[in-house]
Parts: structure tokens; sequence; C-alpha cells
């Protein structure tokens, strides 16, 4: 595995990898074609060197997260299917990092250090939900603007903004709950990801 040094240090964010049938591992900083899937990588919490993990399921993290907050589950399916597309480095350009698109003082108020783990960044992201919610005695709309507009919007307007992608961002997500309420729990989005410590890379 420390044949992979190599691919750390040139890594800035965009890496894939593809698994030939000879078990071979092939690296590019583009998607070459279908085969190859998104690599993740951060030091993990426990320094035991290289960790590998090629078929992590974000729903399992949503779950535990859902069940820990009493947040209906297919709800935040739907937030991260709208806002990251299921891309644990997304970013986007007002800086919203990772699945549920945190921007950086929201995620210093959750309490989140890396909000490109996708375990970390959904469970920071559903407690902020929750309080949205509480904030808005249950009504799922108002918190999912609030959530994309920010919750001085809504008060503001006293509902939903009158801004475009607000009103879409909320219809978007209530569509894709409806179609992930649907699907069997077989069907649920899956990311092929390989995780490396980056305190495999040798010093010098």
């Amino acid at each position: 595995m420390l044949l992979l040094a190599p691919v750390l240090r040139v890594w800035a964010g965009g890496l894939y990898y593809y698994i030939d049938e000879k078990g071979v591992y092939h690296f590019s900083d583009t998607r070459k074609d279908a085969n190859y899937d998104k690599m993740i990588i951060w030091p993990d919490a426990g320094g035991t060197g290289v960790k590998v993990d090629l078929a992590i399921n974000f729903d399992q993290y949503i779950r535990q997260a859902c069940s820990y907050y009493g947040v209906n589950e297919d709800l935040v399916r739907a937030m991260i299917k709208v806002e990251s597309n299921y891309d644990p480095n997304a970013v986007s350009r007002k800086g919203a990092q990772g699945l549920m698109q945190l921007m950086p003082e929201t995620a210093a108020m959750m309490r989140l250090i890396d909000p490109y783990h996708p375990r970390d960044n959904i469970f920071a992201g559903v407690a902020y939900f929750k309080m949205l919610l509480d904030k808005y005695q249950g009504n799922e709309q108002l918190a999912l603007a609030a959530y994309n507009a920010g919750p001085g919007a809504v008060d503001k307007y006293q509902g939903v903004p009158p801004y475009s992608e607000t009103k879409n961002y909320v219809k978007k997500v209530q569509a894709y709950r409806e179609q992930y309420a649907a699907q069997s729990s077989n069907n649920r989005y899956r990311s092929r990801v390989i995780i490396l410590s980056e305190k495999t890379v040798p010093r010098k």
C-alpha cells in the first residue's frame, strides 16, 4: 500500500481510481470512463495506518444521524441529492462544503472539524436542520428554506423567501423525497470510495 504514497503527494482534491480484473489499481486526476470512481482522502482518526473501504454506503450515516436527531431519512437523502449530488468533496461558489453543503460559519457553530468527512458532515447537517425544524415548529418547508437562504431571510418574509433559488430548492428536495420514499433500501445511493490515511506518506 505504500506504493500509493506518490499518489497522495499529487492529490489536489480530484482523484479517481479503477481496479482492473487483476486487482491492479489505476489512478487518474480525471474520470476517464465509467470504471473510475472518486477517491476521498483524509487522516483517519485512529492513526492506525491505511484504512481501505471500497463500498462505503452513505445511507448508513444518514440512518444513524436521522435516528439520533429524529429527522425523516428520505428528506435528508433528498437534501444531499440537491445540495451536493452525493459528492463529499463538493464546494459551492459561496463556499459551502461537503455532502450537506455547510457554510464554514455553520460548520463552526456545529463544531464540525472536517467538512469533507462524510459521516461528520451528515451528522452536523442533520443536527443543524433539526435546529431549524424546532425553530419553525416542525414546518419542513420553512426549515428547508432556512437551510438554503438562512433563517434571517425566512424570518424577514415570514415564510419562504421570494428567491427563485430557494423556491426551486424547496421544490426539488420535496420531489426527490417522494422518489426516495418510493424506492427500496437496496436501491439507495451508494458511493464507491477508497480512504487512505495521510499518515502512510513517508516523511523525509
